[in-house]
């Protein structure tokens, strides 16, 4: 029974829970909310300028302040233009300090998030990576943090400076006729709810447009990488359609959200502006005692509303957007990390490696993949694992790093179950060369030296690339060990990636080395330095062997024959030719077929 999805959480707290990565830049905050204070002080300084104007029309030598001793020589025609450039002068301060300092907190808060999402896809289990295709990933890294920057910018900016200009509005206009104000606060209600119906649909839209974006994304990455397979089998048209539809379906739905936006923006504007004109027939209907301006002042700061609560209306599509955003961002950062509960740190092992009545199962599957595996190797032995593809070679070599966690059964590296070592610790302990070489766009020596290895001294990296036979191709490139090797190694051969690779996991010089399918992309004269290389490295060395060629499989210690996650036999090459059982067919097979082709071939595929 599955378990019930996590109720997601309200926009208030994926907001307050955003706002908290503001915190490193709290004093950077506090001054541009500062800044639009200043600013948003100065709409309504600039509104009441024009009461002084108007009066001063009549009288442009009036006193600006009659019966003050002190100020009561200024007049209206020199004070008023000198008082619109100071409050000009003032209100671009503010502007300057808000948007700056703002734009300061938002763009380190997006590098934060981006730097702790990153982060975080390195601590997470390989399952994660099972279910999550890496377009997805990435587009929480690039296209949601995005959406994020304009909740954290944009929106944020519009609801301090357009907010706190309602306030200081609202406020002025209390002052200067209350009974004519509380009219406009009739309005707000329905304005309310008209936010809060919109709100949710913004957020749902939003939603669908990031999981289409991570579609968008997925498709392109998937056809860049494999594009020699798409060419070669006409995929073309095929991939064009595929990206096609994502895009159109990625466009669908940002014109969804247009469309409610563009519906909602204008309704909330009429019924602002119905407001405005029920205000202003009451102000010449109650005009009263007032002065012509008052009245232009009051219908001026009245007239100024709309505006700030149309952009308050407007963010709420940005926020909603920025919302979603973090929302796909927390589940990420929420997902466990992989478990490591060791405290077990060695520098070097010996690498005696026993398995003990080990069974397993992926999680959400109810088929086991290995079904009471026991075996042991001694330091400086060799293994063979052999059998047909799915018979569970490769997860058996997943489980000794602990990739996976396993929970029926035991393995141990030198007497000491694995889970009771650091997985840092663990892992330096393991060379693993697999099939699908994985190499960086960075230089054939930091291929090489990569990760721990980097900074090895350049004779090392030349002797492991000697022993992996992979410095007679590393010479006679352009900048020899100093050449990029492109995108995953692109601008190599399969055997010249593969050499490599073997050299990086001679280079770390680990006590228990697991080779699975490590030969199978080399041709046969690549294969035969290998098989030199081979001869000396498993010497000192506990050697895992997955599905290797026979030459290498006929000198392992023990041979481990599996079929459905079982071993189902057990022992040295020739003791299992004697047996006359599924390895020794295994066998027939493969020279029978190795005289067809005259090409050496694998036993199995994992």
């Amino acid at each position: 029974m599955s378990s019930p999805e996590p109720k997601p959480q309200s926009t208030l707290a994926i907001y307050f829970r955003l706002l908290a990565y503001v915190k490193p830049y709290v004093g950077l905050f506090l001054l541009s909310i500062v800044g639009f204070l200043i600013f948003a002080s100065t709409q309504p300084m600039l509104a009441y300028i024009l009461k002084y104007f108007v009066d001063g029309l009549a009288n442009p030598e009036a006193s600006l302040f009659p019966g003050n001793p002190y100020l009561g020589k200024l007049q209206l025609l020199e004070t008023v233009p000198l008082m619109i450039v100071v409050i000009a002068i003032w209100q671009g301060v503010g502007s300057y300090l808000g948007n700056f300092f703002l734009a300061r907190v938002s763009l380190g808060l997006v590098h934060d998030l981006r730097v702790v999402l990153f982060n975080k896809l390195l601590e997470l289990p390989n399952r994660f990576f099972d279910k999550n295709n890496s377009g997805h990933l990435i587009s929480r890294i690039t296209f949601n943090v995005t959406m994020v920057t304009g909740a954290a910018t944009d929106a944020i900016k519009v609801v301090i400076r357009e907010g706190m200009t309602v306030i200081f509005l609202f406020c002025t206009l209390l002052w200067m006729n209350w009974k004519l104000t509380l009219v406009m606060l009739a309005i707000l209600p329905l304005i309310g709810m008209m936010v809060n119906s919109t709100s949710r649909k913004f957020r749902k839209q939003s939603k669908k447009i990031q999981v289409s974006m991570g579609n968008v994304t997925h498709v392109a990455s998937e056809t860049i990488h494999g594009y020699r397979v798409v060419r070669s089998f006409g995929g073309e048209t095929y991939e064009k359609v595929r990206f096609k539809d994502a895009s159109q379906s990625n466009t669908d739905k940002q014109l969804a959200m247009t469309k409610t936006g563009a519906v909602y923006t204008p309704m909330l504007q009429l019924v602002t502006y119905s407001a405005m004109a029920v205000v202003m027939f009451l102000v010449l209907y109650l005009r009263g005692d007032a002065s012509p301006g008052d009245l232009v002042a009051y219908i001026t700061m009245a007239g100024l509303l709309p505006k700030p609560i149309r952009q308050l209306s407007e963010v709420s599509s940005t926020i909603q957007k920025g919302v979603a955003g973090a929302e796909s961002i927390f589940e990420q950062l929420d997902e466990p990390a992989e478990v490591d509960q060791g405290t077990v740190d060695y520098d070097r092992l010996e690498g005696r490696l026993e398995v003990r009545n080990l069974s397993f199962q992926y999680p959400e599957s109810d088929k086991r993949v290995l079904n009471d595996i026991s075996f042991i190797v001694e330091p400086g032995q060799m293994v063979a694992l052999v059998g047909r593809s799915g018979s569970g070679k490769s997860t058996l070599a997943s489980l000794i790093p602990r990739f996976y966690q396993h929970e029926q059964g035991q393995i141990l590296l030198d007497g000491m179950r694995v889970q009771e070592f650091t997985l840092r610790s663990l892992r330096r302990q393991i060379a693993l060369v697999t099939q699908q070489v994985t190499l960086f766009n960075d230089t054939v020596t930091n291929n090489i030296a990569y990760g721990d290895l980097a900074g090895a001294p350049v004779e090392e990296v030349r002797r492991a690339a000697l022993e992996a036979y992979a410095d007679e191709f590393i010479v006679k490139m352009p900048q020899g060990y100093e050449t990029m090797v492109g995108e995953n190694g692109v601008l190599l051969s399969g055997g010249q990636r593969q050499r490599i690779a073997i050299a990086r996991a001679l280079l770390k010089n680990a006590p228990v080395l697991i080779l699975d399918e490590a030969t199978s992309a080399l041709d046969t004269e690549s294969e035969r330095h290998i098989q030199a290389a081979l001869d000396q490295v498993v010497k000192n060395r506990t050697t895992l062997v997955i599905a290797h060629r026979l030459t290498t499989i006929e000198k392992a210690d023990l041979i481990l024959v599996m079929d459905e996650g079982q071993i189902v036999e057990r022992g040295t090459h020739v003791e299992l030719l004697a047996l006359n059982g599924y390895y020794s067919r295994l066998h027939a097979k493969e020279f029978k077929e190795g005289d067809e082709v005259q090409a050496p071939h694998v036993i199995g595929a994992c």
